[in-house]
C-alpha cells in the first residue's frame, strides 16, 4: 500500500498522510509485550506507514526503547516529545497515569531550555537513533498544569523555546511544535514563536471540530500545519467504551448513535469514516491513530482503503452530524492515485 505523502510547510520534511502513534507500545492502559510490539510497529512499517510518534511519557521511556529497535537503520520519519523528564526511581502508581507496565522512572516537568535540551539528548540515547526529525513540546496547557500552566508556559516562552529553535537551527531536528489535546493552547503558542507542525490529538474529529472556529485559519496564515492524533477519540468511535481516556459522556454516546446509523445507510464504516475526515483540511499533513498489534494495523489499513462517497459526507452535514464549514476528503485521501 503506498501513502500519499503530505509536506510540512516551510521544511523539507515530507509526512505520510498515515503514521504511526506509539503510545500503545508503552502499554498505554494495557500492557504490550516485546514481542508484540516489534511486530506491529515492523509491519506497520513495512505497510508504509514511515512517520512513528513517540515520548519519553509513553511507558516512562518503553516507547522510545522499542521504537527505535525497529527504526534503527530503516529510512523513518521520527517525532518524539520535550517537557517531562524522566528520572530514576518507580512512580508511586504509574497505572494511574495510564501506563501499568512502565519502566523504573519517574515524569518530571521541565519546559526550561536545560529541561529540553537534557530530554531531547535523553531520547537519543533511549532511541539509539542518530536522528530525530520533529520536537514537539508535550502537553503544555491547563487541561494538564492546571492553575499551575501559566509557569510553564512562561518557562517555555521565556527559555525553552530557545532551545528548539537552536535545535532547529542547528539542524538536529527538522521541525518544532507541540502536542497536545487542547485547542487553545495552540493558539496561545503561535503568539510566542515561530512553529513548524502542531500534533493536535482528539479535538479534531467527526465529535468535534473546534479548530475550524479559528484555529485553523490561524496556522494557515502562520504557515504551521497540524498532524491529528487521536481520530477515535480514544476509541468510542470504534466501538469502544472510551472517550477522551474517561467515560463516555451520555450526549457523546448518542451522538456516536446517530453517526453509526448513517454510516450503516451509507454502508461505510464508522471507523473508516473517523479516520479520513481529518485529511479534508489543507492544514492536516498526516493522522496518527494509535495502534497497539496487528488487528488493530490490519483493521487501520482497511479504513484507510475504503471509497467514502461524497454523498455520504454531505449527508453528515444536512443532518447537522459535522461543522458546516468543515473541508471534506474525496475517494480514499490516504492513497496514491492508482493509474
Amino acid at each position: 500500500m503506498r501513502f500519499n505523502t503530505r509536506p510540512i510547510r516551510d521544511t523539507s520534511l515530507q509526512l505520510p498522510t498515515l503514521g504511526f502513534g506509539a503510545a500503545p507500545l508503552g502499554g498505554l492502559f494495557n500492557g504490550v509485550d516485546d514481542a508484540q510490539a516489534a511486530d506491529t510497529l515492523a509491519t506497520a512499517f513495512k505497510s508504509g506507514l514511515r512517520y512513528v510518534d513517540t515520548a519519553p511519557f509513553y511507558g516512562f521511556g518503553l516507547s522510545e526503547r522499542r521504537v527505535g529497535d525497529v527504526l534503527r537503520g530503516q529510512d523513518y520519519v521520527l517525532s518524539t516529545k520535550v517537557g517531562r523528564l524522566l528520572h530514576p526511581g518507580a512512580a508511586p502508581d504509574p497505572a494511574s497515569l495510564g501506563w501499568p507496565e512502565a519502566l523504573p522512572f519517574h515524569p518530571v516537568f521541565d519546559y526550561s531550555y536545560d529541561g529540553i535540551m537534557r530530554s531531547f539528548e535523553a531520547s537519543l540515547q533511549r532511541l539509539g537513533l542518530a536522528r530525530i526529525d520533529i520536537l514537539y513540546v508535550h502537553d503544555i496547557g491547563p487541561e494538564t498544569h492546571g492553575a499551575g500552566n501559566a509557569q510553564y508556559f512562561e518557562a517555555l516562552e521565556k527559555s525553552g523555546y530557545r532551545a528548539l529553535e537552536d535545535l532547529r537551527r542547528d539542524g538536529r531536528v527538522q521541525a518544532i511544535g507541540i502536542g497536545v489535546n487542547e485547542t487553545q493552547v495552540c493558539a496561545d503558542a503561535l503568539e510566542i514563536g515561530d512553529w513548524d507542525v502542531f500534533l493536535l490529538a482528539g479535538r479534531y474529529t467527526l465529535l468535534e471540530q473546534t479548530p475550524l472556529d479559528g484555529l485553523f485559519a490561524k496556522c494557515a496564515r502562520h504557515k504551521v500545519s497540524v498532524v491529528v492524533g487521536g481520530p477515535f477519540n480514544s476509541g468510542v468511535l470504534v466501538g469502544g467504551d472510551t472517550w477522551n481516556y474517561g467515560a463516555v459522556p451520555e450526549a457523546v454516546r448518542a451522538r456516536v448513535t446517530q453517526l453509526s446509523q448513517l454510516c450503516q445507510a451509507f454502508q461505510v464504516p464508522l471507523a473508516a469514516a473517523a479516520l479520513q475526515f481529518p485529511l479534508g483540511h489543507d492544514v492536516v499533513v498526516s493522522v496518527i491513530p494509535g495502534l497497539r498489534n496487528l488487528q488493530e494495523l490490519s483493521d487501520t489499513l482497511e479504513w484507510a482503503a475504503c471509497d467514502i462517497p461524497d454523498a455520504f459526507w454531505q449527508a453528515l452535514k444536512d443532518r447537522n452530524l459535522l461543522h458546516p464549514d468543515a473541508p471534506t476528503p474525496t475517494g480514499a485521501p490516504f492513497l496514491e492515485m492508482r493509474a
